[in-house]
């Protein structure tokens, strides 16, 4: 069994864009990665809504801007790198909002816990995306390229515009920070 992001990934499409319309061209890699770059959007904001707007929007500015990309196959990758940046603008958005809303009320907004949550696996899952939430910005967001899109260090480091030592050092970093997180949730548990 290959490392996450060294092997071959699973569902991974190989497509050739050059040469078709922006209309093909778009359409074929939405119905192949819509779904994916949606799940990489909610690891990041942590809302279906939200997540579904990043990657449409980042879908329908790829389609304005298809006559301009110098290699139509690393479209997938122009897709990516804009569902990242474009989830990175959301949070900051929320977060001027919800000091603002602070400001406005005099209070601290507290969420209160969701009645539904009666599942033990809804339940882990919420331990594991709050854990995930709490890492600093680049380490999320490398784990989740990591682990969920399974993305080589190459191809992390294109998506964020930083080095593969410097993707190989937020990984390690936000993996220990993400397990020292969990076992202490586990302690509190006991």
């Amino acid at each position: 069994m290959s490392r996450p992001g060294t092997g071959p990934r699973a569902g991974a499409i190989v497509t050739t864009h050059a040469g078709l319309d922006a209309d093909a061209a778009v359409e074929a890699l939405y119905a192949a990665h819509w779904r994916r770059l949606v799940r990489l959007s909610v690891l990041l904001v942590r809302d279906v809504g939200t997540a579904e707007e990043i990657v449409q929007d980042a879908f329908v500015a790829m389609h304005g801007r298809w006559s301009h990309l110098h290699d139509p196959d690393k479209a997938l990758a122009y897709l990516r790198q804009a569902v990242v940046n474009r989830s990175r603008s959301a949070l900051r958005h929320r977060r001027v909002v919800d000091r603002h809303a602070r400001r406005e009320a005099g209070l601290t907004l507290l969420t209160a816990p969701d009645a539904t949550q009666g599942a033990t696996d809804h339940a882990r899952r919420e331990v594991v995306l709050d854990a995930l939430r709490a890492l600093p910005r680049r380490q999320r967001e490398v784990l989740a390229l990591r682990y969920y899109l399974e993305l080589s260090e190459t191809e992390i480091a294109d998506t964020l515009g930083i080095s593969a030592g410097a993707v190989k050092s937020h990984a390690s970093r936000g993996a220990a920070a993400l397990r020292t997180q969990l076992a202490a949730h586990q302690e509190d548990l006991r």
